[in-house]
């Protein structure tokens, strides 16, 4: 059975790193490309360049999509939105990690 762990495996990059991801050119012109984006992530907060959609988010974190559960203000995001789910100034963002074992 799968176990979830809210610890990130892998080292994230380091606060206001810029991350992959790309936006739509719609949102681009929608918000200034120089804006500073703060959130909550897993209890930390951290500064990101944006704009930045869940899946960059977890793209420049160097998480597969498939292997982590996202929760946006409290409320799951389904994978098939992550793309199209673009983080806000002051979000809070859980990302919990399943861990295979037995």
């Amino acid at each position: 059975m799968a176990r979830a762990s809210r610890q990130l495996r892998r080292k994230a990059p380091p606060p206001g790193a810029p991350l992959a991801g790309a936006a739509s050119p719609a949102h681009i012109a929608a918000m200034d490309t120089a804006t500073r984006l703060a959130i909550d992530l897993n209890g930390e907060e951290r500064v990101f360049d944006g704009p930045l959609s869940i899946a960059g988010l977890l793209e420049g974190l160097g998480l597969d999509a498939r292997k982590v559960a996202i929760e946006r203000n409290k409320t799951i995001v389904r994978r098939a939105h992550y793309a199209a789910t673009w983080l806000e100034p002051g979000d809070t963002v859980e990302i919990v990690h399943f861990i295979g074992g037995g």
